[in-house]
């Protein structure tokens, strides 16, 4: 369950740095905290190989050590209820959607149900931890940036462990080869 700990580490990372920005050109303000959680949309799709018990047991741990860092590491109680309510309710809605689509290609289901937690976790999370502490407009720019940095994020980590599957697979003679 190697995947279930690191979508752990990564929701308790990104949780931490959730309120440090940097402007990504073109796409408008990221949190350096997406850095980190955008690993955790293709963490959670290998841990459902397990079973969807295991998916959301895995959630709900996460949920749980979230609120706990806020007590232990300091970190604002409205990044936490944001967190908290997206991890819930997206990762909830993305495996669902991830269990629907079972029976296609791995890559598929991935991207199918990162296309609808990507978004439902991006504006419930910086709606709920930012809206009245920074201007509409910024708050406009945050969602957009993050979501644009969520999806490469959990694309290239999807392709990576396509690639991996894929070599794994391949006889040794034609390993290596283009």
């Amino acid at each position: 369950m190697l995947d279930a700990v690191i979508y752990i580490a990564a929701t308790l990372a990104a949780n931490y740095m959730a309120a440090w920005f940097v402007p990504l050109p073109i796409f408008g303000l990221v949190s350096i905290g997406t850095l980190a959680f955008g690993v955790t949309f293709t963490e959670r799709d290998r841990v459902h190989r397990f079973g969807r018990k295991a998916v959301y047991t895995m959630i709900l741990v996460a949920a749980a050590l979230n609120v706990l860092e806020s007590v232990f590491l300091g970190v604002s109680g409205r990044v936490i209820l944001a967190s908290f309510t997206a991890i819930i309710l997206a990762e909830a809605a993305d495996t669902e959607v991830y269990q629907r689509l079972i029976g296609r290609p791995w890559i598929q289901r991935v991207a199918g149900s990162n296309a609808v937690s990507i978004p439902i976790d991006t504006v419930l999370f910086t709606c709920i931890a930012f809206a009245g502490v920074f201007p509409t407009t910024m708050l406009i720019s945050i969602i957009f940036g993050d979501m644009v940095l969520k999806a490469v994020i959990s694309g290239l980590v999807a392709i990576r462990r396509e690639t991996i599957v894929r070599l794994a697979r391949a006889p040794l003679s034609e390993r290596g080869r283009g």
